[in-house]
């Protein structure tokens, strides 16, 4: 004879484990407005301070030119910033650094191009990190 006990016990574990795995599914994305276009907001920013030196305003420059502008041809934006991290050697650097934020439809093709970008800068400049902020926006032109 099955009891109200005996069923809960039974079901506890399973109710257990679909609470435990709700928490683990996709957040919705935030609907937007009327006129409104979902996009990806990706924010990267760059640290100067290498070995020899700081990335030169020349070095920056070339470095847009050739890893940037062709996989982001329709454009992005950039700004010079000062900031302060904690590095793997525990040691604190401050240094100047550039900031790129770039808006994009969420595809495979440009989620590779951000990841390209960042490996790109921090193999040619000699770099631990390139922090990366993306978030989910809504755009209307």
């Amino acid at each position: 004879m099955v009891t109200v006990r005996s069923l809960t016990l039974a079901l506890t574990p399973t109710l257990t484990l679909a609470v435990m795995l709700s928490g683990c599914s996709a957040m919705p994305h935030h609907q937007c407005l009327r006129g409104e276009e979902p996009r990806i907001s990706d924010v990267l920013y760059f640290g100067t301070r290498k070995h020899d030196g700081l990335v030169s305003p020349s070095e920056w420059d070339a470095f847009l030119r050739r890893s940037v502008t062709p996989r982001f041809e329709q454009g992005f934006t950039v700004w010079a910033a000062s900031g302060q991290w904690r590095g793997a050697d525990g040691e604190r650097v401050r240094e100047p650094s550039y900031v790129l934020s770039v808006v994009h439809a969420d595809d495979e093709r440009r989620e590779a191009a951000v990841r390209e970008i960042m490996s790109e800068y921090k193999s040619l400049f000699q770099q631990e990190a390139v922090l990366r902020v993306r978030s989910h926006v809504c755009v209307s032109l």
